[in-house]
């Protein structure tokens, strides 16, 4: 069993107040709930089966709307168990079969089938999951809502709520509450469509909130392809942790939904297809939301409403410096920083001070300082936009570390040739450290999975085996590489023989 237990960015801006409302709603409808549908679903089942099994053997009756939808849609979604059904010579099912068949009476047969519609009519009407749970034969308006938010036991609610908080916050720190609200339920309802395409004229009620949380897991994955999380493997009663990347955990994850939804189908009592659609949707809309611009406002306004308007120390500074009193205010700020280091508000106030008093050497201190701070919490853009502010204001090697996760924001983005460009120079800038070896294999790595480039990737990887800093760890890293290199190589020669 393997259970995802946090990953790298567990903090955010500010409290994620819709995440934790989320699962205090799912918490609370399924207090609410739980007692309703254990007893319920069991009796509602029962009558739903008898109706299947009289009208099976007896055709000719009479059945009311809400009777032959359900025979409808069990036909639809289980031929053959319907031809199985209706053969009189099969195996007795159940106590009823076995009644119903010594019944000849047409006029007893048909008032058993008006009883049952009856019993069916009074038990759906006061069950909470034939009323908002989804069934994708006759799905509801609401239900497209409120199934996300029901739950069939303890299990099911706990998995589903630890894999909406681990995903769900740093959606909600980078998009705003409301852009995050509307994606949660929109992808929740677009989860539920998808299970009713793969599922038509089932009956079966599908409750849950894991096509939504799965959405969130197609957003993680395109937002943060490569932040590792950490696992732990339950295996032969021994706990083992590990750290793996996002960007081949989660399609891990989707290929098996895949192949359980192919398998199994609706027989394995999990709504497969759903988690599918609900995954496929959240990343599509996640990389609609992050190039459309959507996000960099939302943003924006996330930074205006964190300003610092609301801490005294903040304001303190904010008017010194507006009066004048330049060293009083960097003073403020100096202490203010020592308490919390991570103020993004605090260090771009010392960024205009240190403006104001020509004090180049501090303000790139400072940018270097904000730009890292960007960094960490995926705000890669605005990383960027320090980093060319260092360079304009005279500044010309960025601290090694914050420089090698600007290039790893880089590919996080998708600006591949950019994030090369960074890791040369940052290689050339740190030729005897250590970030300069990583970016060097880094630039090497990208020419030859994305860049298409295995000459450059071999020159890059043939530098790194020479390279005067220590690397016995990544030797066999590096001969893999240039592997690798010299294969695709020899593979592009080939196409272009061919070619000719």
């Amino acid at each position: 069993m393997l259970i995802p237990i946090r990953h790298e960015n567990m903090s955010a801006r500010r409290w994620p107040v819709i995440t934790l409302g989320l699962i205090a709603v799912n918490v609370a409808a399924f207090l609410f709930t739980m007692s309703s549908v254990e007893t319920e679903s069991p009796h509602l089942g029962e009558v739903k089966s008898h109706i299947l099994i009289l009208a099976a053997l007896h055709p000719e009756l009479k059945m009311p709307a809400e009777s032959q939808r359900i025979v409808d849609g069990f036909k639809q979604s289980e031929p053959d168990q319907w031809k199985l059904i209706q053969n009189p010579y099969r195996d007795l099912i159940n106590a009823y079969d076995a009644k119903i068949k010594l019944m000849e009476d047409t006029s007893k047969l048909q008032d058993e089938m008006d009883a049952l519609n009856t019993q069916l009519l009074s038990l759906s009407t006061l069950s909470f999951a034939e009323q908002y749970a989804f069934v994708p034969a006759h799905p509801s308006a609401i239900s497209y809502i409120t199934a996300n938010f029901l739950h069939g036991g303890w299990l099911h609610l706990i998995g589903n709520m630890w894999f909406l908080w681990l995903a769900g916050f740093v959606l909600e720190d980078v998009w705003g509450r409301w852009l995050y609200s509307l994606f949660y339920l929109i992808a929740g309802a677009a989860a539920l469509q998808f299970h009713a395409w793969s599922n038509p004229g089932s009956m079966t009620p599908t409750l849950g909130a894991s096509g939504a949380v799965a959405a969130l897991m197609g957003a993680f994955l395109m937002r943060f392809p490569k932040m590792k999380i950490e696992m732990a493997w339950l295996f032969l009663f021994k706990l083992y942790r590990f750290k793996a990347a996002a960007y081949w955990l989660l399609p891990l994850w989707l290929f098996c939904e895949i192949f359980y939804g192919s398998l199994f189908g609706a027989s394995s009592g999990v709504a497969h297809w759903a988690h599918v659609g609900g995954f496929l949707f959240g990343a599509g809309a996640a990389l609609a939301i992050q190039h459309s611009g959507v996000e960099q406002k939302a943003d924006k306004a996330i930074e205006e409403k964190l300003a610092w308007t609301n801490d005294a120390e903040l304001e303190q500074a904010s008017t010194a410096m507006e009066h004048g009193q330049l060293a009083e205010a960097v003073a403020i700020l100096t202490n203010y920083i020592v308490v919390k280091p991570n103020s993004l508000d605090a260090w771009n106030l010392l960024r205009q001070i240190h403006t104001r008093q020509n004090n180049t050497k501090d303000y790139l201190d400072a940018t270097v300082k904000t730009c890292a701070l960007h960094l960490r919490t995926h705000q890669v853009e605005a990383a960027f936009q320090d980093y060319a502010e260092f360079l304009d204001s005279g500044g010309s090697r960025m601290l090694a570390a914050t420089w090698l996760e600007l290039c790893k924001g880089a590919e996080e983005i998708q600006e591949f040739d950019r994030a090369f460009t960074e890791y040369q120079q940052l290689a050339q800038a740190y030729p005897a450290d250590r970030q300069g070896l990583t970016a060097q294999l880094s630039a090497a790595r990208l020419c030859l999975k994305r860049l298409n480039r295995p000459q450059d990737a071999l020159a890059l990887y043939q530098a790194a085996a020479g390279s005067p800093v220590p690397h016995l760890d990544w030797d066999q890293h590096i001969r893999a590489g240039i592997k690798d290199a010299r294969a695709a190589m020899s593979r592009g020669n080939t196409v272009a023989a061919g070619a000719q």
